[in-house]
Order: C-alpha cells, then sequence, then structure tokens
C-alpha cells in the first residue's frame, strides 16, 4: 500500500485514500477479485486506476460509453497517465497506432467497449499483452433486472476463463441484493470480496413535489435557484424533452435536447458542449448520462417519474460528483403511476418480472409519498440504516398530516356506488365530480347525481381529492384498472378502511399545487462554496476559472479534466505564492504541479495586483 499510496498522492494529488479506497486497491493490488459498491463520486475509478498502475503490465477498462472512456482517457493524460482507449470512434489509422503501443507495452491503461472486448481480434491482441487487471465498469448493466442492462455484457464472463489468473474488480453505484447477486454469477465472480460503501449523498437535497405546470415549475426553479448552472432535466419520452428543451432555451436558458431519435452527429455535439461548457442544461431521456463524469452538475429534475428507486439513485447520482451542495427535484403525478402501472402490466416479460417491478415501483411510489426523512426511505432500499438528514424537504419544510380516514372511506364508497349504478367502472374525474357535487352532462348521463355519495365530498376540492387518489393508489388501496380505460378500482385491502379497522394518516392536501418550497434554511446554505466566495479569493477563482477554460480549449479536453472546481476553489483560498504551498492543495499531483504550477500562481499573482 506504501506504491498505492505513493501513486494517489503523486498521479492524482490527494494524500489519503477514502473510505474503503484502501481495503478495495489493497485487495486487487494483491490478485484478489472483487465487487464494488460505491455511490457515484465516491471514488470509484481509483479503485481499478491504482491497482492498474501498481501492478505489472496493462489494465483493461470495460466501459459502456465512448464519451466515458474519452474522458477518463483525458483525465488521466492530463494526470501524465498512458491511457488510450479503443472504440468506434477511432479511424483506422488511429486504432492501428494504439493496437501499436498495446503490443509494445507502453499503455498503461485501456478503456475498450464491451461489444469490442469479446471479438476475436482485441482478444488476441490482450493475448500479446502483459494484462495487470479487468475493471468492468457500470456491471449493473449485466443485470436483466435492471434499469440499464446491456446484453453484451453478458458474455464478459469469459474473462474468467480466458484469464483465469488476472484480478477482475466489477464496480457500479448502485445495486440491491438479488442484482448484486446477478451480477457475481453472471460474471462468473465466484471467489470476489464484496465491498459495500454507504449509498448516502450527504450534498444531495431531495426534492419531491405534486405537479401542476411542469415546465413552469421548471423554469422557476432553475431561475431561482441554479441560474448560471450545469444541470440534467429527465424526461419520459423524446417528444417532451425537444419540446421541454425548447421551452427552456425561449425562456433564455442554454439548454440542449438529447435523446435517441436525435442525429448522431447532433446528439454528439450536445454532449460534448454539455461536458466542456459550463452552464448547459441538458434535457434528455433516461438513457443519458451513464458513466458521465461531469463533477460540476449542480441539478437533476425529473419532469417523469422513474421506474425504480435504482434508477432514481443512479440518475440523480449524477449531480454534485464533486461533492459539492447539489439538489435532486422532481415533480410528478398520478398520471405517472397510472403511466407506470400500465407499461408493467402491458409488458411481454414474464409474470416474475412484472411481478418484481410492480414491487420496485411500490418502492418508489413509497418514498415519493412518505412524510419522513426520504433519505432514510432511500437508504433503507438499500439495507443501509440512518438518522433523519435535515437535508431533504421534508425534513426541512415537514409536511402537514391530516386524519385521512373518512376521506378515504367517502373516495371508496363513491367509486363502489358509482359502479354499482352503472355496471361499470369511471376514471378519477368523474368520482370527484360526483364527491363535489358537479351535476356535469356525463354525472347526470349515467344518474350518479342520485347515488348516496353524491355532494358528500365538497368540503375538498377537486385538487385536493386527486392527491388523496394518488396517495391511495400508492398504499395500493386503490388501483387503476388501464384495460378499462383507466378507471378506478377498490383493492381488497380497502375493505379494512371502509371497515373502520385501519386508520390512515396522509399528507394534507392543499388548496393548491404547491410549488417545490425552497426549505427554511439560510439563503446561501445550498449553494456551492464557487458561489459564496468573496473579495480576492472571489476574484481569484473566476480568474482561475477562466485560465482553465482556455487550457482546456487548446488541449481539446473537458475543463475539470485540468483541474475540478475544488481544486480551483482551495487555491484561491489559500492565494499561494509558491511551488511549496501548491504542492499540498488537494488535487494537484506530480505531473500537474510541473505542467501548470508556475502558470497558477502566475495567474493568483496578476488577480492580486489587478485588485490592490
Amino acid at each position: 500500500m506504501s506504491r498505492a499510496t505513493q501513486v494517489l498522492r503523486e498521479v492524482w494529488g490527494y494524500s489519503a485514500f477514502r473510505g474503503p479506497q484502501a481495503e478495495i486497491i489493497a485487495h486487487v493490488s494483491n490478485g484478489g477479485d472483487a465487487l464494488v459498491l460505491l455511490p457515484t463520486g465516491g471514488g470509484k475509478s481509483l479503485c481499478y486506476q491504482i491497482p492498474a498502475l501498481v501492478r505489472d503490465g496493462m489494465g483493461v477498462v470495460v466501459s459502456p460509453l465512448i464519451a466515458l472512456m474519452q474522458d477518463q482517457v483525458a483525465a488521466l493524460r492530463e494526470a501524465g497517465v498512458r491511457a488510450e482507449f479503443l472504440n468506434s470512434s477511432l479511424s483506422r489509422p488511429e486504432q492501428q497506432r494504439v493496437e501499436k503501443a498495446v503490443r509494445a507495452g507502453s499503455v498503461d491503461i485501456l478503456y475498450v467497449a464491451p461489444e469490442r472486448l469479446v471479438k476475436d481480434g482485441c482478444l488476441e491482441l490482450l493475448d500479446a499483452a502483459t494484462i495487470a487487471l479487468f475493471a468492468i465498469d457500470e456491471a449493473h448493466c449485466v443485470s436483466q433486472w435492471g434499469h440499464d442492462f446491456r446484453p453484451e455484457y453478458l458474455r464478459l464472463s469469459l474473462l474468467a476463463d480466458r484469464y483465469p489468473d488476472i484480478p477482475r474488480i466489477a464496480l457500479t453505484a448502485t445495486a440491491d441484493a438479488a442484482t448484486r447477486k446477478e451480477i457475481l454469477a453472471r460474471l462468473k465472480l465466484d471467489s470476489a470480496r464484496v465491498f459495500i460503501s454507504s449509498f448516502d449523498r450527504p450534498n444531495i437535497r431531495y426534492r419531491i413535489a405534486e405537479r401542476d405546470n411542469a415546465r413552469k415549475q421548471l423554469l422557476q426553479f432553475i431561475r431561482e435557484e441554479h441560474a448560471g448552472h450545469s444541470g440534467i432535466v429527465y424526461c419520459f419520452t423524446r417528444k417532451s424533452v425537444d419540446e421541454t428543451a425548447g421551452f427552456l432555451k425561449d425562456s433564455g436558458i442554454n439548454a440542449l435536447p438529447y435523446h435517441a431519435d436525435k442525429l448522431h452527429e447532433t446528439r454528439d455535439e450536445h454532449l460534448s458542449r454539455f461536458i466542456r461548457e459550463d452552464a448547459i442544461v441538458m434535457v434528455a431521456t433516461i438513457a443519458f448520462g451513464m458513466g458521465i463524469d461531469k463533477p460540476d452538475v449542480r441539478f437533476v429534475a425529473h419532469l417523469d417519474m422513474p421506474k425504480s428507486i435504482e434508477a432514481y439513485y443512479q440518475e440523480t447520482g449524477r449531480a454534485g460528483r464533486d461533492g459539492l451542495p447539489a439538489d435532486a427535484w422532481m415533480i410528478y403525478g398520478l398520471a405517472d403511476v397510472v403511466q407506470q402501472r400500465r407499461l408493467i402490466d402491458q409488458s411481454p416479460s414474464g409474470e416474475e418480472h412484472r411481478r418484481v417491478a410492480g414491487a420496485k415501483l411500490d418502492a418508489l411510489l413509497g418514498f415519493c409519498e412518505t412524510v419522513d426523512c426520504r433519505r432514510v426511505r432511500l437508504l433503507d432500499y438499500f439495507g443501509e440504516s440512518s438518522g433523519a438528514c435535515g437535508n431533504c424537504d421534508n425534513c426541512l419544510t415537514p409536511p402537514d398530516l391530516w386524519d385521512a380516514t373518512e376521506a378515504a372511506r367517502k373516495l371508496m364508497s363513491c367509486i363502489y356506488r358509482c359502479e354499482q349504478a352503472s355496471g361499470f367502472g369511471f376514471g378519477a374525474l368523474q368520482i370527484i365530480d360526483v364527491l363535489t357535487g358537479q351535476r356535469t352532462a356525463k354525472v347526470e348521463q349515467y344518474r350518479h347525481d342520485r347515488v348516496s355519495t353524491f355532494g358528500i365530498g365538497k368540503e375538498l376540492s377537486a385538487l385536493q381529492w386527486r392527491a388523496v387518489i394518488r396517495q391511495l393508489v400508492a398504499l395500493r388501496l386503490v388501483r387503476v384498472d388501464y384495460d378499462r380505460f383507466n378507471v378506478l378500482r377498490l383493492e381488497v385491502d380497502a375493505r379494512h378502511v371502509l371497515g373502520g379497522r385501519r386508520m390512515l394518516q396522509l399528507r394534507k392536501p392543499s388548496e393548491k399545487v404547491a410549488r417545490p418550497r425552497r426549505p427554511r434554511r439560510d439563503a446561501t446554505s445550498n449553494r456551492p462554496p464557487s458561489d459564496t466566495l468573496g473579495g480576492r479569493s472571489g476574484d481569484a477563482f473566476q480568474a482561475l476559472r477562466e485560465w482553465r477554460k482556455g487550457v482546456a480549449q487548446e488541449h481539446g479536453v473537458p475543463a475539470y479534466t485540468v483541474f475540478h472546481d475544488a481544486t480551483l476553489q482551495e487555491v484561491a483560498r489559500r492565494l499561494p505564492v509558491s511551488l511549496d504551498e501548491l504542492r499540498g492543495i488537494s488535487g494537484i499531483g506530480a505531473t500537474k504541479l510541473d505542467r501548470y504550477g508556475e502558470l497558477l500562481l502566475a495567474v493568483v499573482r496578476e488577480t492580486a495586483a489587478s485588485t490592490r
């Protein structure tokens, strides 16, 4: 480990390992197999990059995305590591250059796409090299129960048979117990040690609100809390992506759309701009973001509910990778529940798959509707216990609760009476009209103004009744029958409420859809330190960012591969005057100190001189 610590300090400029990194690196460096679960931003990459440099030979990293490979190779080269990648973006001469370097033993770390790795040509190339280890990144892609299943990952088990003496490390940010078991089995990691770190991302603030006007709510959120910040907005459909991006752009937000229907060149251009530029808001379908290393994403917003807690955790984890404050913001409504249930019920997959998908959706609904700490509920899903976090909407602005038993009984009785009167069921709109005593044409057509429940729910507005319905659906007391035009049906457990044997405490529905409120807290408390630096330090930080931008453009790499914001902030705070003072700043390794040290000091001196 002394050699590993030396590499950490000289290459990356860090003085100590975090969490379980040291134990993982020691195990893999000594030839052991491992399955590693670390949260996004938790330092997974170092767990295979350092053993690859410590062991003899070349580390081979299996990565599912071209953009991820390019970013990581760029960052490694900036740090002085001989890194290369093999993927479809390379021309034939470039590919030949990389292959020649591999055969010559002049590559420290090689990134390869899974579909390329399993081809005979690539395997023969690896046979000719000395291999230090195999790292399988985004390992949850091997799970057919997972949210990012990639069939080509299933063939990676051949590494165990072809290279039995070379250590393999599989890594992911999210996997429940069943998925972990599947990863181990499908990759033949029979004797691998499993390392599970905390899933907690304390710098992320979780916030969920009811949908009213989705785009206006989103615009207000960005303008009031994240003006000038990079962020990701997830939408369910490609049409919604295009329309939302257009709306934001028309509203003065620097927004770009990204989805599978976009021309390949356009997608690549948008991705490159998002990675390399500041203050870009990417509006995308959920396919976007896996493996994106951009550290300064300040928010992830969901305009539609994801499919599971794993998907939500993975997607929100793309915010705040630099450890600075970030927001996970979501709005949803009854339509999301209906849509997700329909997709599950109409799935061509087998009954077992639908059952698992339904259970995952139930867990997510429970997370959305909980009145307790969201972080406690989120971590509990992954088998981790915790106390109230003080950094989610429920902790900072506790929701009002009410005894909703009587309201639920009225609603359930109305569903039953309307169906009895007509011989078939009705959707939420009709049930609410009957409850609130609205003599609409449809109510009179079916004579629902004559049922005993007509008008018994006038104490709540239509909006409030929709909130009650949504929560009862989440509790599996009411279901939506998708095969019958989304009519409401009573579940078996509804009889316990109707019979007075079960009491219900629900979120108190408001008279109008509430804005996703800023939790009560000092206005600057959730702002990144870059927004709060003042005086000479603030001026120095902005000057350093401009300098970094120029260097990144000159080298053709993302700005954060030169230096992270956190490193530049520390330089701006300390205002060093010598290389020795720079050497102690986290993120400045030996190569970067030699390459950029004097330039950093010059920027600091110039800023100091201009502010005297």
